[in-house]
């Protein structure tokens, strides 16, 4: 059975970013196909990128790089829930993403996105990044816009076909991870 990861993309205090992959964790552990565990990169407090070597030689000095890629090495999948500053992913996020190398290679990954237009902007920039660090990429995410989403702000109130379209990137991020075990060996 597949072990995902739900990340959380921001580590900016006051974040919804948090609220909504807690949403994503309970919505997702509660399916029978794989095992989700939430993954909050503000939990590894990684600085600006500060290893000798760059990471495809595997080689990480520092604790807080060793630590990181541990974890990330337990996942065969991950569910990235990011909102989008600027047009873009954090820079937080970017960062945790260009860290490690090899523990990111041949799993799959999903998306939950979240700003005014829903964070679609962020993904493509994140799509982008996943390929080099071949991560594959489901079709399916879920883009939640501010104005439908979080009608309260802050407060995070997914709309009725959330769950819906929620599952359809779980079952996408739940397929590839399996299949793509066999790749990994």
């Amino acid at each position: 059975m597949p072990k995902i990861a739900v990340v959380v993309g921001s580590v900016r205090p006051g974040r919804v970013t948090r609220d909504v992959a807690e949403w994503v964790h309970k919505t997702a552990s509660e399916r029978p196909g794989a095992t989700y565990e939430l993954v909050d990169i503000a939990d590894f407090d990684l600085p600006a990128y500060d290893e000798s070597l760059p990471p495809q030689y595997g080689t990480y000095e520092h604790p807080h790089t060793r630590r990181w890629a541990a974890r990330v090495a337990e996942f065969d999948g991950f569910v990235f829930v990011t909102p989008e500053y600027n047009h873009s992913a954090p820079a937080a996020l970017k960062n945790a993403l260009d860290f490690i190398y090899g523990e990111w290679n041949d799993k799959a990954a999903g998306f939950v996105s979240i700003a005014a237009a829903g964070g679609v902007r962020a993904v493509e920039h994140l799509r982008q990044i996943a390929a080099e660090l071949r991560i594959a990429t489901v079709q399916a995410q879920l883009p939640l816009p501010a104005s439908v989403d979080f009608p309260d702000y802050p407060a995070f109130s997914p709309s009725g076909t959330r769950a819906e379209e929620l599952a359809r990137v779980l079952d996408q991020v739940e397929s590839w991870s399996g299949a793509l075990a066999s790749v990994r060996g």
